[in-house]
This record gives structure tokens, sequence and C-alpha cells, in this order.
């Protein structure tokens, strides 16, 4: 049964239980307009994030495979990272493809963006599609990356994230655009 819309709840304010150098950790205190309910709530506040399906000429999509220390397991994914503060997801998708795997060049464009999580976090994962990839420089891995580079085809990679092979949403949900955007 369809009720209306729900109401919006008013935020009273905020304050910093916990600070890190990847995200901070909010209480913040919200009133229901209606009932008049307030209510503490805990929020992830994260900077953006970027994700980047890159496509070589030869039709292949760019992956890296990598530890990842929330899951304790080797994760694979499309190239992606942490977007610095006011930076463009265009920039920042450029700057990771090229950092994690030496690949770059080709046609940019934003597919779209999510909120991975929003019931605890309040940032957004944008999705940057590279056309016509190809290796161009080194590698320059953050201090405590290390990553697998490989290419597989579309139609593979798209089944890999169907079947439960590549695990990572945010990766799933970028492939998923990429979808939307090839038609497929």
């Amino acid at each position: 049964m369809i009720t209306g819309e729900p109401s919006r709840w008013v935020r009273e304010g905020e304050r910093v239980l916990l600070s890190t150098r990847v995200l901070d950790l909010w209480s913040v205190k919200y009133r229901h307009p209606v009932r008049g309910t307030e209510k503490e709530f805990f929020v992830a506040h994260a900077p953006d994030w970027v994700n980047v399906v890159a496509v070589t000429p030869e039709g292949k999509i760019v992956l890296v495979r990598q530890f990842r220390f929330g899951s304790n397991s080797l994760s694979l994914e499309v190239p992606g990272g942490v977007m610095e503060k006011g930076e463009d997801p265009i920039t920042a998708g450029v700057r990771e493809l090229s950092e994690e795997t030496g690949y770059g060049g080709g046609k940019v464009s934003l597919m779209g963006s999510v909120h991975p999580n929003p019931a605890i976090q309040d940032n957004r994962c944008h999705f940057v599609l590279v056309k016509d990839a190809v290796p161009t420089n080194a590698m320059k891995w953050d201090h405590d990356e290390e990553i697998q580079v490989s290419t597989e085809g579309v139609k593979e990679v798209l089944a890999m994230a169907r079947s439960g092979v590549i695990t990572h949403s945010l990766t799933v949900a970028a492939l998923m655009h990429y979808e939307g955007v090839r038609g497929v």
C-alpha cells in the first residue's frame, strides 16, 4: 500500500566522533518533522570515490586484482580510488587509471554516479568511461598497494560480475552503467 512520500527528517546538528585518514565517523542528530521524534544516527563521512571502466581498442576491459583489508581477500575490480577534495570525477578517474594500471589515452566521459551506502555514508562513487585505453606510462602505486593488472573481453567481464567472480559492489555498479552506455 502506497501511503505517500516519506517525510524528510530535519538535520539538527552533528559532531565528529572519530577522524581517520580514510573517513570520519559522525554522530548526527535528526528530528522527524511531523512526529517530532529526535534521534542520533551515525554517518561515515568519506570523500567521493571514482571507478573507471577502461576499454582497450581491442574491446577488452582493464581490471585490477588487489588485496582488500575490509574483506581480507583478493578482489577483482575496475581501477579506482579516492578523489581529492574538489577534484573533478573525470580528472580523478584518469589519474587513478594511470596510477594503478599505467593505462591512459582515449575518449573519457562520465557515465554516472551512485551513493555507495546511503544508510550510513554521505559520499558518492562516480563512474568514468575511458575508450581506447592503452598503456602510456609506469604505474605509481600508493605505499600500501600491490596490483595485478589484466584485460578481459567485455562479455567475459560482465559474466564474471553476474556470476559472483567479481564481488566488489561498486565495480558491479560501474559495469551496469557501462552496459547502459553500450546498449548491451
